[in-house]
């Protein structure tokens, strides 16, 4: 039986898959981690969004996680019974899809190793009901450990992961009110143990008026996915509607959030929540769920952030705008909160098997 990665079980936490996951060190060192151009892109006026390919696949339906390789890319789905990642070329086709024998509770980002690792961030929880989370490391030997994570301060629900370049996990929280929490470890993650997290800083979403997503205005506050640059030099957020980009120097992901970033509207989609840096670093590459699906190549623009985000700790701006005029601001974010996390749950409810 699938080890599950939802919530513990007594004598299988952080138990080695009896399946392989052979992506193999052809398919993946040979490109893992490209070193390109380091820093944002310099055109004040960057081209416009371009799409790559479409993804028609139906199984691929629910696309959450990317990672560019170049010639390829490796995309997750959100949800299922079994770890699943798949290997496209260029033109979004099929190359192989690989599975673990590790049953996730809700999987919601992706990202890779230096050493060609690939780590999902089994870290969904919709609910907010869930006493552990997980991250799910797939081995270039073919092995699948569960690595379990808990929050100091009740559970979250996320759907981004950052990657430091020294291989320090960062959860980053999907919060209605836009305010989102930003999660590491507080020891090396452990087949063995849960570890416990520490809360290390605050991601403050505004409204942009960038149209998009499933849940209105409210969108352009939800974290849905994240992504640090192959040669280290950024790390990306994005909400349904937008991109922020904030320069990265070594592996200080606080000192990086508590910076400036670089806004820039994404293409309007059904449900955006994959991100990656394109694997030369110069560009970002979204993906949205449904098919058929773009991935869509984004360039990054150069100069200061819109004030749509301001990274802080300071009190969650209005969201009167949120709703029409002639309500108060209090009414119009309860009223945003309240359909956002409606939207939300019906969505979950109707997506994700229940677990025993």
């Amino acid at each position: 039986m699938p080890e599950q990665a939802g919530r513990p079980r007594s004598g299988i936490a952080g138990r080695r898959a009896t399946r392989a996951f052979p992506l193999g060190v052809a398919v993946l060192l040979g490109v893992v981690l490209p070193v390109g151009a380091a820093g944002v892109a310099a055109a004040e006026e960057p081209a416009a969004p371009a799409v790559r390919c479409s993804i028609t696949e139906p199984a691929l339906a629910e696309i959450s996680g990317l990672v560019d390789l170049g010639e390829r890319m490796l995309v997750m789905n959100d949800g299922g019974d079994r770890v699943s990642v798949t290997v496209l070329d260029g033109g979004c086709q099929v190359l192989e899809t690989r599975t673990a024998d590790v049953d996730p509770y809700d999987p919601e980002d992706l990202a890779l190793g230096a050493d060609g690792t690939i780590w999902l961030a089994d870290a969904g929880d919709n609910n907010a009901t869930r006493a552990t989370v997980a991250l799910i490391a797939l081995r270039p030997n073919g092995s699948a450990v569960v690595h379990r994570l808990s929050y100091p301060d009740g559970a979250h629900d996320s759907e981004a992961l950052l990657l430091a370049p020294d291989g320090t996990p960062y959860l980053v929280t999907k919060e209605v009110l836009g305010s989102s929490g930003v999660y590491r470890p507080t020891a090396p993650v452990s087949a063995e143990a849960t570890v416990p997290m520490e809360r290390v800083a605050t991601v403050n979403m505004t409204l942009t008026g960038t149209a998009g997503g499933p849940v209105g205005r409210a969108g352009q506050l939800l974290v849905t996915g994240g992504a640090v640059a192959g040669d280290g030099h950024a790390l990306a957020l994005r909400t349904y509607t937008d991109a922020y980009v904030w320069p990265l120097v070594g592996s200080d992901v606080v000192g990086a959030l508590a910076g400036t970033p670089v806004r820039t509207a994404l293409p309007d989609s059904p449900q955006g929540e994959a991100i990656s840096f394109t694997a030369d670093n110069a560009q970002l590459l979204v993906a949205s769920e449904g098919v058929p699906g773009d991935v869509v190549v984004v360039p990054i623009p150069a100069g200061s952030a819109s004030p749509a985000a301001e990274p802080s700790d300071g009190p969650v701006p209005s969201l009167s705008d949120l709703t029409s005029s002639g309500r108060s601001p209090v009414t119009s974010a309860l009223i945003a909160a309240a359909v956002a996390t409606v939207v939300v749950w019906l969505g979950a409810k109707f997506r994700r098997r229940p677990k025993p």
